[in-house]
């Protein structure tokens, strides 16, 4: 991923932070040289001293039979993103668009059994957790569980390369970058108020 130094990310911990919050992803892997990509809920995990992405596809779909040939492994999280207008600058200049996005590469592998089953629970308890009446894989009967899990392959991606960039008018002045912050409030959209959400986030960071 291009990365101008003004928007590269290198805290580990906020990138992690991010993933958690941002889990819905997207894992590229490549077939005779064809790029094939699946989005599906991904779970970051810390094993030891090494991170890892684990998650697991639907047995149909054959991109789990690459999982283990491919050495770069390439897994994709975005976070909000907007249109900025150029009309919103002191000065003229032309249109942009403002995101966070995080890539990872790395080496993957397929879980066996037991690992899967561990793997199912932590995710289950994960996104229930909070809900009125939160479903955990504990009560799940043994005739679901099992019918489950013939029917997905599990996975885990252990983490060579992080790259991050929060593109957000870092590049621009202070009265360029509230400016936008306030237009996209305007806005009203989920994401132009994440955005402005976070844009103020990095500024109270910085200081």
């Amino acid at each position: 991923m291009y990365i101008p130094k003004t928007f590269k990310v290198t805290d580990i911990k906020e990138v992690m932070d991010f993933i958690e919050q941002n889990s819905f992803g997207t894992i590229v892997t490549t077939e005779n040289g064809r790029p094939i990509s699946t989005h599906i809920p991904l779970k970051l995990r810390k094993i030891e001293e090494f991170y890892y992405i684990t998650g697991h596809v639907a047995y149909g779909n054959s991109q789990w039979k690459t999982i283990e040939d491919n050495e770069d492994i390439l897994l994709m999280f975005q976070g909000p993103h907007a249109y900025v207008s150029s009309s919103w600058y002191e000065k003229e200049n032309v249109p942009t668009w403002n995101y966070q996005a995080v890539h990872l590469y790395g080496k993957g592998y397929i879980l066996d059994k037991d690992e899967l089953v561990n793997e199912l629970a932590i995710m289950i308890n994960t996104y229930e957790k909070g809900r009125e009446n939160p479903v955990s894989y504990e009560k799940l009967s043994n005739e679901v569980l099992e019918k489950q899990i013939k029917g997905i392959v599990g996975f885990k991606v252990m983490i060579k390369e992080i790259q991050a960039s929060y593109k957000l008018s870092q590049n621009r002045s202070d009265i360029d970058y509230y400016n936008v912050v306030e237009k996209l409030k305007d806005e009203g959209t989920t994401n132009s108020d994440m955005v402005a959400e976070q844009m103020i986030k990095i500024k109270k960071s910085d200081g």
